[in-house]
């Protein structure tokens, strides 16, 4: 198994901490986060990565666990997390990258292929819709209203970081394991969220994420559609996010493709890490994904 490196790489006037694996001479595939996990949300997914020889990056993004932290809400505006994202591109010597992300890290990942197609060799999403497809989606199914609801809570100013820190993270925690199937996260893997999440000033940096960009995420001027190669990997037993976004944001993929995992949840790739990874590499390699459940093409 290929060693993991970590490195502080500074990008769009901020320092990321990026956990690295895999051969340096390897195409790079650029693994991207949601809340409230960091790099170590893919720990599943790096070495099995690695092992097929490519070099594989995971940072935590802007205001999580060990990277810098701004202090101002519009530090986390989406034309940030974008810039940082193109910036370890760029810092990477790499032309071209293979993009992965989940939950925010895939809204990151959309807005990215979106904006900048020429540095993406593919797409891949997990349980991320793309922005245009949201908006839609609660205007047609008001029950994803309610789903999302706990982004209203995010909205209080202090309130919610300071509430969580004061019961040790407990509620965080059970959200997890509630969200998530039985036994998909063990005690081990809850302390290290725990210790990331203690980090100074990282749940008020997280939560600032939703603060900056909820409601009235900044407009691209880039299309909509997203040309490069996409797969959208979605758990249909989601809490958060209805399946039927996956599909939704398929209208926006010129070339897409979707699977649904019918017993995953929003945390699909911690509860079906073979059968994730391996559709991952299939579309990488350039095979047809291979499910039961398929939400379209």
């Amino acid at each position: 198994m290929e060693k993991r490196e970590h490195q502080s790489i500074e990008t769009n006037g901020i320092k990321l901490h990026v956990v690295q694996q895999g051969p340096e001479e390897g195409d790079l595939v650029l693994l991207l986060h949601g809340f409230p996990e960091y790099w170590y949300g893919w720990h599943k997914q790096m070495a099995y990565l690695a092992d097929k020889g490519f070099r594989v990056w995971a940072p935590d993004q802007r205001g999580y666990n060990l990277s810098d932290k701004p202090e101002k809400v519009t530090d986390y505006r989406i034309e940030y997390l974008v810039a940082d994202i193109v910036g370890l591109i760029k810092a990477s010597g790499k032309e071209k990258v293979f993009l992965i992300g989940h939950d925010w890290g895939g809204i990151v990942a959309w807005r990215v292929a979106r904006e900048f197609p020429q540095l993406i060799h593919k797409l891949i999403i997990l349980n991320a819709p793309h922005e245009a497809a949201m908006g839609r989606q609660i205007v047609r199914q008001p029950s994803q209203l309610l789903k999302s609801s706990y982004i209203l809570f995010f909205q209080l100013r202090k309130v919610p970081e300071r509430l969580l820190q004061f019961s040790n993270w407990k509620p965080a925690l059970s959200a997890l394991q509630n969200s998530s199937r039985k036994g998909t996260f063990n005690d081990e893997e809850l302390q290290c969220y725990r210790t990331a999440w203690s980090q100074p000033n990282a749940m008020r940096s997280m939560i600032n994420w939703y603060r900056a960009n909820l409601p009235g995420m900044t407009a691209s001027k880039a299309p909509l559609k997203v040309t490069v190669p996409t797969l959208v990997i979605w758990g249909a037993k989601d809490q958060f996010l209805g399946s039927g976004l996956a599909d939704a944001s398929l209208q926006y993929c010129e070339n897409g493709q979707g699977i649904l995992l019918g017993e995953a949840t929003h945390w699909v790739q911690h509860e079906e890490p073979e059968h994730v990874n391996q559709l991952m590499m299939d579309f990488i390699a350039g095979y047809e994904a291979r499910s039961t459940e398929t939400t379209g093409k």
